[in-house]
């Protein structure tokens, strides 16, 4: 039997991440996987949805061409060749991965694992089984759609996020059921490319960690875009026929539409993983971890969705890094105060730390700096102003806690906010780096210095309102 120092069990982001920094530190490293490499977020989520966002991005840029005194014919959408454009984006990212297994001599088995005692893995795939000995073992096999039995999901008219992506032909109407971020992305792109959009949140607000004001935003350009939002309401029946859905709303409202998506959530997927069998402690299909990812079982560690944590690539990427250290002698902690997450709407949403409200809701003092995109010369001269920095420091000492960006390219500006919390820096030290002009990250630079009371290019910090754009 085939013994390695690491059998790793699911290969997205957080098993092929872990896999290859096994390797990267000498370990003999093996990775079982049952379909393509990289997961649900390669295959399945961020990347191929991402591939449809900017495609949909794309289409509004051409859109307010004229504004640029760009004269160009209505854009028409093609949707099957945005499909294969998105099937090629990730194709070539999977054989990226494939190529970095091999080159660290990493073992890909394909089939089902599952744990079947101390140090053992039974792989399964179609009638073969197989077995492999390890010393550690590392569960990372991410989350699966939640599907409620009373949504019922067919995978034809009622999809989740996995079926979603595999149509082939765009819907004229789209019910998504669910207001956080899968359910806003989807309802920006496919509004976007001209669907009509009905969005229905069971809680009084969408994206509900979100800072209120940056949502607000999002809610405006949902608005414009033709998606009516149902806030406070449910479903409470759905029927299905052969190309339309009925649906009905708590609030006593009916509708037809040709697909609904069902957006409520992701569990983890740990059935069949042998867990019980193996003594592995669970919490409602999560897998129970420790600050160091490793469970009650010595020499078993899991990361990423499958622990029940905060689902997102780059936190089970990070786990991973972890675990393997833990694995091979470490003692090494994860430590998650610092997190960035996005959300990829018109305009994005990014945010790092604690928004004002989380703040104030723990009893923290704070001081708050804000700087409209509408006086950056950058994003006036992108035709994207629309948005705000707004950067949250603790009145004690300074230190920022969190900063939340809403307005186009917020998804990259959020990384420097994250690189000042994680060095601990404050509003002041921050104000103090010297940022390029004309970039957007001037607008980080302004909502620190607007934290002191020295924004530049704001009037006043008493509501007289933002001065003209940098010149």
């Amino acid at each position: 039997m085939i013994e390695f120092d690491i059998a790793v069990i699911g290969g997205g982001p957080g098993g092929y991440a872990a896999a290859i920094r096994g390797a990267q530190r000498g370990a003999k490293v093996c990775l079982v996987e049952s379909a393509a490499v990289g997961g649900t977020c390669l295959n399945r989520g961020c990347i191929p949805t991402k591939a449809l966002y900017s495609s949909a991005h794309l289409l509004q840029q051409l859109r307010g061409a004229a504004e640029h005194g760009l004269v160009l014919a209505v854009p028409q959408v093609d949707f099957a060749r945005m499909l294969a454009r998105k099937d090629a984006v990730v194709t070539k990212l999977v054989g990226g991965i494939e190529q970095l297994l091999k080159g660290w001599g990493i073992e890909v088995f394909r089939g089902q694992g599952m744990l079947e005692g101390p140090g053992r893995v039974r792989i399964r795939r179609d009638d073969v089984v197989g077995h492999i000995r390890a010393k550690t073992i590392i569960l990372a096999t991410g989350s699966v759609p939640v599907r409620p039995d009373s949504l019922a999901v067919d995978g034809k008219n009622v999809l989740t996020s996995d079926e979603i992506l595999v149509m082939k032909e765009l819907p004229e109407s789209l019910l998504i059921i669910g207001g956080g971020y899968i359910g806003c992305e989807f309802a920006a792109i496919f509004s976007a490319l001209g669907s009509q959009v009905t969005l229905v949140e069971q809680l009084p607000q969408l994206l509900t960690h979100s800072d209120r004001q940056a949502v607000r935003e999002v809610e405006k350009s949902l608005a414009e875009l033709g998606v009516k939002v149902h806030l406070g309401t449910s479903v409470a029946t759905l029927e299905a026929a052969d190309s339309a859905v009925t649906v009905s709303l708590s609030g006593g409202q009916s509708l037809q539409v040709n697909k609904v998506l069902v957006a409520v959530g992701r569990g983890p997927n740990s059935v069949g993983l042998g867990l019980e069998q193996a003594g592995v402690i669970t919490d409602k299909g999560a897998v129970v971890v420790d600050a160091g990812m490793r469970t009650n079982v010595p020499g078993i560690f899991a990361i990423g969705d499958v622990t029940g944590g905060v689902q997102l690539a780059h936190v089970a990427s990070h786990q991973a890094k972890v675990a393997v250290a833990n694995a091979l002698g470490g003692n090494e902690q994860i430590d998650l105060r610092v997190l960035p997450s996005v959300v990829f709407t018109f305009p994005e949403l990014a945010q790092v730390g604690q928004t004002e409200e989380q703040c104030k809701a723990a009893g923290l003092e704070v001081e708050v700096g804000r700087f409209s995109l509408q006086a950056s010369s950058k994003a006036l001269c992108d035709g994207e102003a629309r948005g705000q920095v707004k950067l949250v420091a603790s009145k004690q000492d300074g230190r920022i806690l969190g900063v939340t960006v809403v307005g186009a390219g917020a998804s990259s500006l959020i990384a420097e906010a994250a690189v000042a919390m994680q060095q601990g820096m404050s509003a002041k030290a921050l104000a103090e780096v010297i940022h390029a002009h004309p970039t957007l990250p001037e607008a980080l630079l302004e909502a620190a210095e607007d934290v002191l009371g020295l924004a530049v290019h704001k009037m006043s910090r008493k509501g007289r309102g933002d001065a003209p754009a940098l010149q």
